[in-house]
């Protein structure tokens, strides 16, 4: 059980998902295990006067590709045997 999980872990390590906001103008990438690995942030997205929602739209995307990170890193792992307590 121990190996299956370590080769779970290190694949995910290895895998990388994105998540975007603001219909694509902000764009996340992050690894299977959650480790933000890269943010394009679209032209249009930059209103020096409105900062404010592009610190939004930054957020909305990290979340959006951490919530795919953490379904796929659920669906890699083996599934555990239920204990009798």
């Amino acid at each position: 059980m121990q190996d299956q999980l370590e080769r779970a872990q290190a694949d995910l390590e290895n895998q990388e998902v994105s998540g975007s906001a603001g219909g694509g103008l902000v764009q996340a990438v992050v690894s299977g295990t959650g480790e933000l690995r890269g943010l394009t942030i679209s032209p249009e997205a930059c209103d020096p006067e409105d900062t404010e929602t592009l610190a939004d739209l930054i957020l909305a995307a990290v979340r959006d590709a951490t919530h795919k990170a953490m379904t796929l890193a659920h669906s890699a792992m083996p599934q555990l045997p239920e204990l009798d307590l």
